[in-house]
């Protein structure tokens, strides 16, 4: 009995020591929680080293004897290859009455097969090999592209060729691609930031220009494959296309390789380059609406014609934006948070790189807070016009877009692919340093400066897409004159041509 006791009672004082030093390690957890909270900094406090200039990983440019431009930059981190070829083409390029004509063939160029694979054995070969090539053409460029293991470069790389200079454009697989595209025909009101964004481009740019237009049934309906195999011979050559690897390789062992497979490709010695589409703005200004009824809340779009990359005053707008845009800026402080107008707001330059962009300001707000919604968005562009930012505004754009320029670069193969871009536009190669230089040189003068120079409220379009019956006070106490837009589909889908 006695030794019972005595072991309770070195029990109990065992479990009240662990108790004891529970408590104070507690204690001191909390001390030294209270501590580092008073010494945490507001992150408006923090102070971060300047950035260093961008330093790209190494690379090699060369040139076949075809014209072929070629980009490699080896990268051993991951057991991995991938290539992109630029073609210099686009749709910009197809004719008006065959819209739709320049994407067929970027689908059709893979889907079909080559001369020496069928469809099915070339899935089959890249399925096994967890490898893919793919292909495709969009505005102002077309691609091919290619991933692998480092272990089955060489036969990937072979059918990446074969797909690039011997496509079969079987008919099928014509018919097959002109049916899906029917279908995203018929389907292109349902989303209405869709409807927005594409009728936006046709008051800006117009209806029949190449960076305004869309495809229709009858445009389709006019596309043989002879168009798609004319189109092909029209712009793929070696001396028409930029060439960029990257990955787990011997630039030596690749450099064969990429002679093996393109070496004895011909290049076409009357090739030019076609002559750029002329833009102008289409409709200077105005108040335009798309009815959709049964729309609670409204997408809106304002904005006029804008420029190109290559503007000696681009990194001073990009600056302009990023006083407009984001956590911090002016739209979303003010438009969003203060008046609570907005579920999204912004106002961008959005330049392009060899014709006019957009500059384009909108979002999406409440049916009855449309009105509101436009002159404030509208007010915020006046503003940054009339008066020069403060300091901070201009520091806080400034670190915004140095440090989200530099995750551009957070990999090999994206800063091989903006490489590639500047010299398939013709942009010097020092053009990232030069952007860095000029943001870092900034002033708020250069950003009022750029906005006098650049933005024009006189000369903004303002689209609307929501409920006529909803949006109250309706759009006519911006305008007397509100011009609305069908967006009926014309034509109904036909037989494909052969």
């Amino acid at each position: 009995m006695g030794n019972h006791i005595w072991k309770f009672k070195i029990s109990r004082g065992l479990k009240f020591c662990s108790v004891l030093a529970a408590t104070f390690a507690f204690l001191l957890f909390a001390f030294n929680l209270s501590a580092l909270a008073t010494e945490a900094k507001h992150y408006t406090n923090l102070e971060f080293a300047p950035l260093g200039e961008i330093q790209l990983p190494k690379y090699e440019r060369y040139e076949l004897k075809n014209g072929m431009v070629v980009y490699l930059m080896p990268d051993s981190e991951l057991p991995l290859v991938s290539g992109t070829a630029l073609v210099r083409t686009g749709d910009r390029f197809e004719p008006g009455d065959e819209v739709g004509l320049a994407r067929l063939v970027g689908t059709v160029m893979r889907s079909g097969g080559t001369k020496k694979h069928t469809p099915d054995r070339l899935n089959e070969i890249l399925e096994q090999r967890a490898a893919s090539v793919e292909t495709g053409i969009g505005g102002t460029s077309g691609s091919a592209s290619f991933n692998s293991l480092t272990e089955d470069t060489e036969t990937v790389f072979e059918l990446f060729a074969e797909v690039l200079q011997q496509p079969a454009f079987l008919q099928e697989k014509l018919d097959l691609a002109k049916t899906q595209l029917r279908g995203s025909i018929a389907r292109r009101n349902d989303d209405p930031g869709s409807i927005a964004s594409r009728e936006f481009r046709k008051l800006i740019y117009g209806n029949s220009s190449p960076y305004g237009r869309t495809v229709e049934y009858a445009t389709l309906d006019n596309i043989s494959r002879s168009d798609l195999v004319n189109f092909y011979q029209q712009y793929y050559y070696p001396n028409n296309i930029i060439l960029g690897i990257e990955g787990d390789f011997d630039p030596q062992k690749m450099k064969s390789l990429i002679e093996k497979n393109f070496g004895n490709w011909e290049a076409n010695p009357k090739l030019t380059k076609p002559a750029l589409p002329q833009v102008e703005q289409a409709r200077e200004s105005g108040i335009f609406f798309v009815d959709q009824p049964q729309l609670t809340q409204s997408n809106v779009l304002i904005g006029h014609l804008g420029g190109e990359f290559n503007s000696p005053d681009y990194p001073a707008l990009d600056v302009m934006n990023g006083v407009l845009n984001g956590f911090g800026g002016r739209l979303f402080n003010e438009v969003r948070s203060r008046q609570g107008l907005a579920y999204s707001v912004y106002g961008y330059w959005s330049p392009r790189y060899d014709y006019p962009g957009m500059f384009i300001a909108g979002g999406q707000t409440r049916s009855d807070a449309t009105v509101q919604f436009i002159k404030s968005v509208s007010a915020e562009i006046k503003r940054i016009k009339a008066k020069p930012i403060t300091p901070e505004e201009l520091a806080f754009a400034k670190e915004s877009t140095l440090n989200s320029f530099v995750f551009n670069f957070q990999d090999p193969a994206q800063t091989l692919s903006r490489l590639m871009r500047y010299e398939y536009y013709g942009y010097p190669q020092d053009f990232l340093s030069r952007y860095q230089k000029a943001v870092e040189a900034t002033t708020a003068a250069d950003v009022q400066r750029v906005a006098q120079k650049y933005l024009q409220p006189e000369n903004m379009v303002t689209l609307v897409v929501g409920s006529q019956n909803n949006i109250q006070p309706p759009l006519k106490q911006l305008s007397t004159q509100v011009t609305p837009i069908d967006i009926t589909i014309p034509g109904a889908p036909s037989q494909a041509k052969s």
